[in-house]
């Protein structure tokens, strides 16, 4: 990794601090205790989020994984009429550079921001990274999907730039601008190049929107001529999901780059052809800090009653620990996750089965 070696994996430091804020000292790579564990802050989340961080918490413990969590809450506050993260919150994740978050709940309807946006700008989270892969024992219509997609995070059509002409007439603005998709598309260069994939396929719709996507696609070729091992293709965004859909191993070889909107909606769409988004990982990638996060709802009817499946926010905490360079811990964790889900005993009532959330991170653990 050349440029953004520093940003795909932070790297553990030699100065060590407490947990204590009286004793911690934090610098540009996070903060760590005495004994060299990374804080790492955990924002539960709403609906099951504080059930499957405990689960996660628990695997972690039992791994003796070198962690210490600081928890936060990010319930949205008013400041100046804008939403905003509470200053605590703000404060620890600019601090600890890493988080691990649960699904969040965002108000449909005028006047709510999405807190997820609003993390997303907040910490310049540019680079979304979404891995989907077929889990071995867990039978989908696909046995071999093995797709990476990197998506921009930070404009495009949820810039929010929104506005009435008329009664009747709203106007919404696409933003595309050239700083954001060259660094996103940096970031997937460097990002296929770390994991050994060959290709970048670059996803646009550069046909019908000439400047806005033409833009991006330009951007990203330029891009491409500082990686002369690495092919370079440009698709339109109705063919690949018309082939990702026909032959999944048409992009086993690939990292996708694209602009925010359809990045959201491939992402989905891949999450279906393995089995859902609950078994599917997610990470935000920023220059500031990056968060790593289940992209799934807060399921509130089964909020509270030990039937959440924690698998999507385990493997998100598996890319986590690989960003720290947790290697060991990160193949332990995903393979006994894995594992668990192949055996069939012990799955949650959305992968088919009857276990109860804690049933599943007993599992785990005993498969550690």
């Amino acid at each position: 990794m050349q440029r953004f070696a520093r940003i795909a994996r932070a790297q553990p430091t030699s100065v060590f601090i407490r947990r204590s804020f009286a004793s911690n000292s934090s610098n540009e790579r996070g903060t760590f205790t005495a004994d060299g564990k990374q804080v790492v802050t955990m924002i539960p989340g709403d609906g099951i989020g504080p059930e499957i961080s405990i689960s996660v918490k628990k695997i972690f413990e039992a791994d003796k994984v070198p962690i210490v969590w600081e928890d936060v809450n990010v319930t949205p506050i008013l400041k100046d009429g804008k939403t905003a993260i509470p200053d605590e919150a703000l404060h620890s994740i600019n601090r600890n550079k890493v988080a691990l978050k649960g699904p969040l709940e965002t108000p449909i309807g005028k006047g709510h921001v999405s807190l997820n946006l609003t993390l997303r700008r907040t910490f310049d989270l540019f680079a979304n990274v979404r891995p989907c892969k077929s889990i071995v024992g867990y039978k989908t219509p696909f046995d071999n999907v093995d797709s990476v997609l990197i998506r921009e995070n930070t404009e495009g059509e949820y810039s929010g730039i929104e506005h009435t002409v008329v009664d009747g007439v709203v106007q919404s603005i696409k933003l595309i601008t050239e700083e954001a998709s060259r660094r996103v598309s940096e970031y997937a260069f460097e990002y296929a190049r770390s994991i050994g994939r060959k290709k970048v396929t670059i996803v646009h719709k550069a046909n019908i929107q000439k400047q806005a996507d033409g833009l991006f696609l330009a951007t990203a070729m330029d891009v491409s001529k500082a990686y002369p091992d690495i092919t370079v293709e440009d698709a339109l965004l109705d063919r690949v999901c018309l082939q990702i859909v026909q032959d999944p191993t048409d992009f086993s070889d690939t990292v996708m780059v694209m602009p925010n909107l359809y990045g959201d909606i491939l992402s989905d769409l891949g999450a279906g052809l393995i089995g859902g988004l609950g078994l599917t990982p997610s990470g935000n990638i920023g220059r500031k800090a990056s968060i790593f996060e289940s992209v799934h709802g807060t399921a509130p009817d089964i909020a509270g009653k030990d039937l959440a499946n924690p698998t999507a926010l385990l493997l998100s905490s598996v890319m986590m620990l690989r960003h720290l360079k947790l290697e060991d811990h990160a193949d332990r964790i995903q393979k006994a996750v894995l594992k668990t889900i192949a055996e069939g005993e012990f799955r949650t009532g959305d992968l088919g089965g009857k276990a109860t959330n804690s049933a599943f991170t007993d599992a785990v653990i005993r498969n550690l």
